[in-house]
């Protein structure tokens, strides 16, 4: 950004199936990385591939296999849930029928069935960070990409999100940027962590626990 560098020779690999937290205090490079990854943001050199496709070459093909929910989620808060999802149904390209049968079937991922008719705007915190994840999940991703996921939920609320997302590891890649360490600990297989742009360690949750 400017003469700031945010992020530097960062370079990492994600399994299939897997759950990774990308750890860091804030202003570490987390939110720019998952910009870079979603094609969102150019990086200023590099290379990103998703599931085999370049972000920059094959950006159409590299986002298709992609969900993505950011750190501050823009919702339509005059929408109902069932129509905002049928609306993002359409971005993704898909058919009415298609439509109907994912919208059904992120609705009960995600615990949305009793809200399902509600005016998004009128929803808690919580069950919003649920709508931005069904409509992440909508069109059945390899890859989700999860922006400080529990950001301003409470505790009961941060359990349930946390509960959700374990339940989607083996269907789909999942990384998670977060600050919190027993958030990573509680949810992912691996963490990456990154501090002052550069990452300093990588490991499984216990083993890093055991080094720090």
């Amino acid at each position: 950004y400017g003469p700031h560098r945010a992020i530097h020779d960062v370079s990492f690999q994600l399994k299939r199936g897997e759950i990774v937290a990308f750890l860091g205090p804030n202003a570490a490079g987390k939110s720019t990385t998952m910009r870079i990854l979603t094609g969102f943001l150019p990086a200023s050199s590099g290379s990103v591939h998703i599931a085999g496709n370049d972000i920059y070459t094959h950006s159409v093909e590299a986002r298709r296999h992609i969900g993505y929910v950011p750190e501050h989620p823009s919702l339509y808060p005059d929408m109902r849930v069932k129509q905002y999802l049928g609306f993002c149904g359409g971005l993704y390209g898909m058919s009415p029928a298609q439509i109907r049968e994912a919208r059904d079937r992120v609705v009960q991922v995600c615990g949305l069935a009793e809200r399902y008719d509600y005016i998004i705007g009128r929803l808690s915190l919580g069950y919003r960070q649920r709508v931005c994840l069904a409509q992440a999940l909508l069109h059945e991703p390899d890859v989700l990409i999860l922006d400080e996921p529990t950001l301003g939920l409470d505790p009961n609320q941060i359990v349930q999100v946390r509960e959700l997302i374990k339940s989607l590891a083996g269907d789909h890649t999942v990384m998670l940027s977060t600050h919190i360490l027993p958030e990573a600990q509680a949810i992912c297989e691996r963490v990456i962590i990154i501090n002052h742009g550069e990452i300093i360690a990588e490991d499984t949750p216990q083993a890093l626990t055991a080094q720090l």
